[in-house]
């Protein structure tokens, strides 16, 4: 649309230009034609009065000539006219005149000094006006002068007139011209193009063969509907060809999982069941701004690792609708397809009061059990009625997943994370023949740690209402199973890792989640390193030689103020670095409406000026904060731009930011130092793994970081890239679904 409106605006201009053009010299010649005339008639008019008048001019006179001025000021467009003698003395004036002009006095003498007429236009009481003086004779000399005075106002008048007119109808002609470019470019170009876009979706998803109805017969159109007809049917082959490589590879063990071979698996192991994705967090949130709605992907590590899952698998992913134009985008059902732009499954929106909302999500989900299986050394908050809201929305969650599998038989239900621990139970007593999954994506603690939740045992029942229960780690595992031992009366087998209790077995198994690589983080046409770095320090506004970079949610768990600790010690160990190293912090907002996070948003703020005002020093500055969301490919950019990345979290999941710094490296440089409290760590051993909370550690991390050798960054980022391609979230998802359909 801003390039119709563009092309409409040139088109617009140029027209514009041409009638200003020709207006100008319509009105030139029309003012020159007006002038002359009315020139001429003040002539005639003169000559025919001079002879009346100049056998009269004398003193004894005056009556008459007084008599004979008022007679013919009356005429049309005659302003006044004046008699002088040969002196430039009135003798006789019009009524008609109020004031005399020292430019009349002048035209006058003139006059009579060359001994021929004289005029000029002039303004008088402020109406423009012709003035021309004749000089009178007697027998032997010049003895005085008439004067004639005509209104010349009328010549602007038409002038103005002549504008308007040539305006209107530029107006008109403009609006015309635009309507009639609107009309051509809609039916002539717009509608076959968007036909031909149509066509490339349908082929690009796997649909409709046939053509858009009006298509072929386009003149125009003609050559690029037979290129993309072609293209489609190369398209439709490669994706036979794919499937087919996809299927065979299901035998290969060694070989690379992708969205094609998962989607086979899918196939091969499902049999046409469903999945039934459920979790917190939405993938796509709808927002209006005026009255345009849009939408983004939230930054959440849930998100991020399931939803290439349910690109490539399909079926229904139930969540809380968040957005405030999540409402006006479902249907009736509460239902609508994603990805908006290429929909591959349905998403099922949840709605939550404000009561709910703040009681289960921001009261027990962020300050009671996140703090409680973090270990960060923040109190978790406890309360009865953010306890009470919690079991309310998890039964809301339940009843819908329990209405959208009712007409499945054995339906998959895989639940993610630590705001949805009471469903698998509530789901499992209503469809006992369902497979219930839970992946719980943060860290479990210790059996004492957990010990002080006041809920502790509805908690654990909850999750063992589940067939399968999974973890990032096998020492996540070790606690659950430890705590469950603990806490409630279960039987445990150690050599199965399955938890028995009321006649119902969870198995709980390790399942480490990555990312979809190679899948977006395939080397692109995008800038060198060097340039796209470059580009970044412009951006930035900041000139520096080395650059690390940091990528988090505003959270007390990742370690951010800990890590403006490590890079001040590192400035003042090695001042050489200093206006040479810059660190680029990139803070999304997280749960601002709780307190703790606003304030440690202001701490990180604060934390980051002092350092600053420590060091700074002209156009450099030792850290940047950037404490706003960034798009998925604005992150890529400084991913390639960084000398490395620092992930510093004091207690973690997984940490999916170490993996998709390693992923987007495909020039096989940079450096990850990583924090020891990270699920990563396990897995990226190439990383530089250090203790968060020992700032000299990590300072001297930094120092080995930057100064490492192209040859030796090249071994570790190459090493770390084939682990995540050898296990990325494709083979994670085929890893879990296939324990948990041989369970069911």
């Amino acid at each position: 649309m801003k390039q119709v409106i563009a092309a409409l605006l040139v088109i617009i201009t140029i027209i514009t230009l041409f009638v200003v053009a020709f207006t100008v010299n319509q009105v030139g010649e029309e003012e020159q034609r007006l002038k002359s005339d009315l020139q001429y008639r003040s002539m005639l008019l003169t000559e025919s009065l001079k002879a009346t008048v100049e056998p009269n001019l004398t003193s004894e006179s005056a009556n008459y000539l007084q008599s004979a001025v008022e007679k013919f000021a009356n005429k049309e467009r005659v302003t006044g006219l004046v008699i002088y003698d040969n002196k430039s003395k009135v003798m006789a004036v019009s009524s008609t005149i109020l004031e005399a002009t020292s430019a009349a006095s002048e035209i006058v003498t003139n006059a009579m000094d060359a001994d021929k007429a004289n005029g000029n236009f002039e303004t008088l009481e402020n109406k423009k006006v012709y003035i021309l003086a004749v000089p009178m004779h007697d027998d032997k000399s010049v003895v005085g002068a008439l004067m004639v005075i005509q209104n010349a106002g009328y010549i602007d008048d038409r002038l103005n007139e002549i504008w308007k007119n040539n305006l209107i109808r530029l107006v008109v002609q403009a609006s015309l011209l635009s309507f009639a470019t609107l009309l051509l470019i809609r039916w002539i170009i717009y509608k076959p193009i968007r036909g031909l876009v149509e066509t490339l979706k349908l082929a690009r998803m796997g649909g409709s063969e046939q053509l858009p109805k009006g298509l072929t017969s386009s003149f125009f159109f003609r050559p690029l509907v037979e290129e993309i007809s072609n293209m489609r049917s190369s398209l439709m082959e490669a994706r036979i060809s794919a499937s087919e490589e996809a299927r065979l590879r299901l035998e290969k063990l060694d070989s690379p999982w992708t969205a094609e071979r998962l989607k086979e698996f899918i196939k091969d192991i499902l049999k046409g069941r469903t999945i039934f994705m459920v979790s917190n967090r939405e993938p796509y949130i709808h927002t209006k701004t005026g009255r345009k709605i849009d939408y983004y992907f939230p930054a959440s590590g849930v998100v991020t690792a399931i939803e290439p899952v349910m690109q490539a698998c399909g079926g229904v992913w139930i969540a809380h609708g968040s957005g405030d134009a999540d409402r006006l985008v479902v249907d009736s059902n509460s239902k609508i397809k994603v990805p908006p732009d290429e929909p591959k499954y349905v998403l099922r929106r949840i709605w939550l009061t404000e009561q709910e909302e703040v009681g289960y999500y921001y009261g027990f989900s962020n300050e009671a059990l996140w703090p409680l299986c973090h270990i960060a050394y923040q109190r978790p908050i406890f309360k009865k009625e953010d306890w009470e809201e919690y079991k309310k929305v998890n039964q809301k969650f339940a009843d819908v997943i329990l209405s959208e599998i009712k007409n499945h038989d054995r339906p998959i239900v895989l639940i993610q994370d630590f705001h949805l621990a009471l469903v698998p139970k509530m789901v499992k007593m209503q469809r006992p023949g369902a497979v219930v999954g839970i992946f719980w994506h943060i860290p479990w603690s210790s059996p004492e740690s957990f010990s002080i939740c006041p809920w502790k045992k509805e908690i654990l029942d909850g999750m063992l209402g589940a067939d399968l229960i999974g973890f990032q780690t096998q020492l996540h595992c070790n606690n659950f199973i430890e705590t469950a031992g603990r806490e409630l009366e279960s039987l445990i087998d150690f050599e199965r890792f399955a938890i028995t209790r009321s006649n119902h077995t969870s198995y709980v198994k390790p399942f480490p989640i990555s990312i979809a690589f190679p899948d977006g983080f395939d080397k692109t046409k995008d800038l060198d390193g060097k340039e796209e770095k470059e580009r970044l320090l412009k951006s930035l506004r900041i000139k520096t030689k080395y650059i690390g970079l940091g990528i988090d949610r505003l959270d007390y768990t990742k370690g951010i103020l800990e890590r403006f600790k490590a890079i001040e010690i590192f400035l003042n160990r090695y001042p050489p670095y200093k206006g040479k190293f810059t660190f680029v912090q990139i803070a999304a907002p997280s749960r601002t409406r709780i307190k703790k996070y606003r304030d440690f948003a202001i701490e990180v703020e604060n934390e980051a000026d002092r350092i600053n005002a420590l060091f700074k020093a002209k156009t450099w500055k030792p850290i940047i904060l950037l404490a706003k969301h960034h798009s998925h490919s604005e992150i890529q950019k400084f991913y390639r731009a960084t000398d490395f990345c620092l992930v510093t979290s004091l207690h973690d999941g997984m940490n999916l930011v170490a993996k998709e710094y390693v992923a987007s490296r495909y020039d096989e440089k940079g450096v990850l130092i990583l924090s020891q409290y990270t699920g990563a760590s396990r897995e990226l051993k190439d990383a530089l793994i250090v203790n968060p909370y020992n700032g000299e550690q990590t300072a001297d991390a930094i120092k080995k970081a930057l100064e490492m050798t192209a040859k030796e960054q090249t071994k570790r980022m190459r090493s770390m890239r084939e682990i995540i391609k050898n296990y990325n979230v494709y083979r994670w998802s085929a890893e879990l679904l296939k324990t948990i359909v041989n369970l069911g």
